[in-house]
């Protein structure tokens, strides 16, 4: 008999040294470096009486609590210490929406600089963005929504492209010019790249793997020792995959290129309303059908985008410009859409994205009104009740400076359509069309912020701009990375459709004869590593076992020794450990 028993990842308790460094054990069990101070993933999004803590203790920046006065802050203008209920915080004036400098640092372009503070309003409500100003370029390091009467946080990051000092201050559009800003509870974190990559790989090795103990016993229960355990992956847990357009269909290259590196799938442009529906009440679902049908036989999951989408540009064309005074008919219109296709479609599609960009754009909510989002969510989960419906927004990940869709803005509007009637099932889809610049502290913020919500999360349409150039392939191979690594993150789908003789929208993984790109060659190296695609081999010790981590998903293992009549084969699954299930144990017969 030969015993497999799965046991959960045991943590590695930190063995500190005199250089302050921690350890921890790669996928071999060797012990490598992994710097003292660990990222911290902690936010809230509640408005709290007093601001907690600062986040590594401030960081580098100086006096964060104000329990020295106005050391390390700037005192310029109205400035001032403030204090209440025992808590002392930094008075910032607003002149012309912004303020002064309130504090100064100096900055490295090598870093990756994490930043939080909590911020409240001496009067009304306000949404504040706060900027690090360099001698050659103004950063946001992100937004928060603050009010009156209590504190809430900012978390996001920031990244500068030259060495040397900067300033911080706040700006807001919306606040009354009589009120003061108050800040309090500040934090700026520099880190290395070589820090930043040991805290992302310790969170995948926590978050997407789990240790896989193999005990091998004979038929009297004793063990075996040198049998040979190997051991394959069958099927990924996590979702990774990519958009595909209508010319996958007669594409034989394409469809063996997609089909055996991707099981999970959107269509590019074939489920959204202008494609369906060209020529007003002629409504055609030909091709749609087909690419269902093809998903369908290949066992690849589908994501449907989208039913509707609020910007103008993208109605279909004998829509863009329809009359505000026929609301009535406009309603009726939207109506036949949802119930037209999602009928269509229910119970195949493991997601909707029901009202698309609805952070930056208000067409159908101009038409129907403020609420127009939760009547049709509401509609969409009546009609397909087990998917999943997302909201579906870009800017809120990728670009910290984009007011519209920052993560407090996405929270603001998940919370807008709870309060309107809207109370089921939603997921919250970021696209992630990454440009020029990669500030990778504040994608891992955003990530943190938008997590607070307790929603799936999912990287719904992840690019880089082939603007990058050269750089586009090692910018991809960055983000994959820091999104996989994060614990809220729940599946990644890239925006590479391509139509051979048109290219891609901003990025190709492969040529028109579907010859892999740069880009392609870092997805293939990706899932080869997600996937253990070489196989995993070992031999059991003298007690009869053998120990590997291996990432989430199906398994088949082979296990032979010359005492054993035939391999015994046993396929499995590896998934996250909960709390309430420490190990499983499954014989095997041999």
């Amino acid at each position: 008999m030969v015993r497999m028993q799965l046991a959960k990842m045991v943590k590695v308790k930190a063995m500190k040294s005199q250089a302050l460094y921690s350890m921890m054990q790669d996928e071999g069990g060797n012990y490598i470096k992994a710097h003292e101070v660990p990222y911290d993933y902690s936010f809230t999004h509640e408005c709290l009486a007093k601001p907690l803590k600062p986040q590594y203790g401030g960081g580098i920046a100086v006096n964060p609590e104000l329990n020295e006065g106005f050391k390390g802050w700037t005192q310029t203008g109205n400035a001032k210490v403030g204090s209440k209920d025992g808590n002392n915080y930094f008075v910032a004036s607003v002149q012309n929406n912004q303020s002064s400098s309130v504090h100064k640092f100096y900055l490295h372009h090598d870093k990756l600089y994490p930043f939080s503070g909590w911020f409240q309003v001496s009067k009304g409500n306000a949404y504040i963005e706060a900027v690090f100003r360099t001698p050659t370029i103004e950063v946001t390091a992100g937004f928060v929504a603050t009010q009156e009467g209590c504190w809430t946080m900012l978390k996001g990051g920031i990244v500068v492209n030259v060495s040397g000092p900067a300033e911080l201050y706040f700006k807001s559009v919306d606040i009354d010019p009589t009120a003061e800003i108050w800040v309090d509870s500040i934090s700026l974190q520099p880190f290395t790249q070589e820090e930043w990559k040991s805290h992302q790989d310790q969170s995948m090795q926590k978050v997407r793997k789990t240790k896989v103990k193999f005990h091998v016993v004979d038929n009297q229960g004793r063990p075996l020792s040198n049998a040979k355990v190997s051991i394959k992956q069958t099927r990924p847990d996590f979702p990774f995959g990519t958009a595909i357009t209508e010319h996958i269909l007669n594409s034989k290259a394409y469809q063996n290129w997609f089909t055996s590196r991707f099981r999970y799938t959107v269509f590019e442009n074939e489920m959204k309303w202008y494609y369906n529906e060209a020529v007003r009440g002629v409504v055609d679902y030909n091709v749609t059908d087909a690419m269902v049908q093809f998903a369908k036989s290949h066992g690849v999951i589908v994501r449907g985008h989208t039913v509707l989408w609020e910007d103008r540009r993208f109605q279909p064309s004998w829509l863009i410009d329809f009359p505000l005074n026929r609301s009535e008919e406009y309603r009726a219109l939207t109506d036949s859409r949802v119930h037209s296709v999602m009928n269509r479609y229910k119970g195949q599609l493991i997601h909707w994205d029901v009202v698309n960009e609805n952070l930056h754009h208000w067409f159908i909510q101009d038409m129907l009104g403020k609420n127009s989002s939760a009547v049709y969510y509401k509609k969409a989960h009546e009609i397909d009740p087990h998917a999943l419906l997302f909201l579906n927004e870009y800017m809120t990940v990728e670009k910290s400076g984009d007011r519209r869709a920052s993560p407090w803005k996405y929270l603001q509007k998940i919370w807008e359509m709870r309060e309107q009637g809207y109370t089921g099932p939603l997921g919250i889809g970021a696209q992630a069309h990454f440009g020029a610049v990669m500030n990778l502290p504040y994608l891992r913020a955003s990530i943190d912020v938008l997590d607070s919500a307790k929603l799936p999360i999912w990287i719904s349409e992840l690019d880089v701009n082939n603007i990058t150039g050269s750089n586009q392939a090692i910018y991809l191979e960055q983000i994959i990375r820091e999104l996989h690594a994060h614990r809220a993150v729940q599946g990644i789908i890239m925006w590479s459709a391509i139509t051979p003789g048109v290219g891609c929208w901003r990025m190709c993984l492969t040529d028109d004869n579907f010859r892999n790109l740069a880009t392609g060659d870092v997805v293939d190296k990706i899932i080869a590593e997600w996937t253990h695609a070489g196989g995993i081999q070992g031999t059991t010790s003298a007690d009869g076992c053998f120990e590997t981590p291996l990432f989430h998903g199906e398994y088949e293992a082979n296990i032979s020794h010359p005492t054993l009549k035939k391999e015994s084969l046993q396929k499995f699954k590896v998934v996250p450990n909960g709390k309430a299930q420490e190990e499983v144990v499954l014989k095997i017969c041999a």
